[in-house]
C-alpha cells in the first residue's frame, strides 16, 4: 500500500481521514502509524500492513477463528484442495467457479470519472481467488484490488502467494469486518468468501459491506449450508458438523440483509455452500434539474 493509497481508507472509530508518519519503502507504508485527523486514533503499521481494527472489539468466534488460521496458514490452502472432493462430492475449482459468475467481473467498464475501479475481499485469507479474478477482468481495465484479513498469518500466505505467482498488486491490510476502515460507496464489487458464518454478529458484518459498496454493484457472500434441497446421509452431516464446528446454525443469512438491500438471489452451489447475491438501491437524494 502507498501513500497515495490512503485517500481510500479511514479510521474504523470515526471514518476520518489518516494520515502517515513512518517508514517508506519505494513509496510503500513500511513501519509507523496511522493517526486518525479527528479523534487522533493511532493505528499501527507494521511491515506494510496497517492494522486498523481494536483487538478489545475482537471476541467469540471472531477469535477463535483468527487462532485457527494464524496457526497453520500455509496448510489452508492444500487441506481445502485435497479434504473438499472428500466432503463434498466437488472440487474447489468448481466450487469457486460457482460464484465467480455472481461477481459480474466481465460487465466493469471504466469510471466516467476517470478513477480507478476497486474491487474489495472482505477475509482474503491466502489470496485463493486472484487468479480468477484476473482471468475474468476485461483487458486494459483500470483496476485496484484490496484485501482485507483479521489473520496475519493469512495475509502473509496472500504475499506469498502474489509474489510467486506474480499476481497484480493488491492492497493488504488487517481489519475487522463488523467496522470496514473505508468511507462509504468506495467499491465497485465487494465479495466475502467462507467466512460471515463464523463472525459473532454476521448481521453487521453485511451492513458494513452493503456500506462500502456502491450503489448498484454487487455483493456476493458465499459460506456453508447444508443443502436443503437434497437428502443426506449420517456420513455427509457428520462431515457438515465438523466443517460447521463454530457454529450450531450454518445457513444463508438472507434475513440479515439490509433493509434497502435489492435483487436478492439466494443459491446452492455445492452440497455444502451458499451463494448470496444483493445489491444496495441508491437512498441518496436527487439533485433537482432546471
Amino acid at each position: 500500500m502507498n501513500v497515495q493509497d490512503l485517500s481510500q481508507i479511514v479510521c474504523p472509530d470515526c471514518r476520518s481521514g489518516l494520515a502517515w508518519n513512518g517508514r517508506l519503502s519505494q513509496g510503500h507504508l513500511s513501519r509507523g502509524t496511522l493517526t486518525c485527523e479527528r479523534c487522533s486514533m493511532r493505528w499501527p503499521v507494521a511491515e506494510g500492513l496497517p492494522r486498523l481494527y481494536r483487538e478489545a472489539q475482537v471476541r467469540g468466534t471472531d477469535r477463535l477463528m483468527r487462532v485457527i488460521y494464524d496457526g497453520l496458514p500455509s496448510l489452508h490452502d492444500p487441506m481445502t484442495f485435497l479434504l473438499t472432493p472428500v466432503l463434498q462430492a466437488t472440487t474447489e475449482a468448481r466450487l469457486r467457479e460457482g460464484y465467480l459468475p455472481r461477481l459480474e467481473l466481465r460487465s466493469l467498464r471504466p469510471r466516467p470519472d476517470g478513477q480507478p475501479l476497486r474491487l474489495l475481499e472482505v477475509g482474503i485469507g491466502s489470496g485463493a481467488n486472484l487468479p480468477l479474478i484476473e482471468r475474468e477482468l476485461p483487458p486494459g481495465l483500470d483496476v485496484e484490488l484490496w484485501g482485507m484479513d483479521l489473520s496475519r498469518g493469512m495475509l502473509t500466505e496472500c504475499r506469498k502467494r502474489i509474489t510467486k505467482k506474480g499476481h497484480r498488486e493488491v492492497r493488504l491490510l488487517m481489519g475487522d469486518a463488523h467496522t470496514l476502515p473505508f468511507a462509504n460507496h468506495s467499491f465497485d464489487r465487494v465479495f466475502e468468501i467462507g467466512g460471515v458464518g463464523g463472525y459473532h454478529n454476521p448481521r453487521l458484518a453485511l451492513a458494513e459491506m452493503a456500506r462500502v459498496a456502491r450503489p448498484g454493484t454487487p455483493i456476493v457472500v458465499v459460506d456453508e449450508q447444508l443443502d436443503p434441497s437434497r437428502p443426506h446421509s449420517l456420513a455427509t452431516r457428520a462431515a457438515f458438523r465438523l466443517l460447521t464446528f463454530y457454529t450450531r446454525d450454518a445457513h444463508c443469512p438472507q434475513e440479515l440483509l439490509p433493509p434497502q438491500a435489492s435483487d436478492v438471489l439466494a443459491e446452492q452451489i455445492t452440497r455444502f455452500y451458499y451463494c448470496l447475491t444483493f445489491r444496495m438501491r441508491d437512498e441518496r437524494p436527487l439533485t433537482a434539474v432546471g
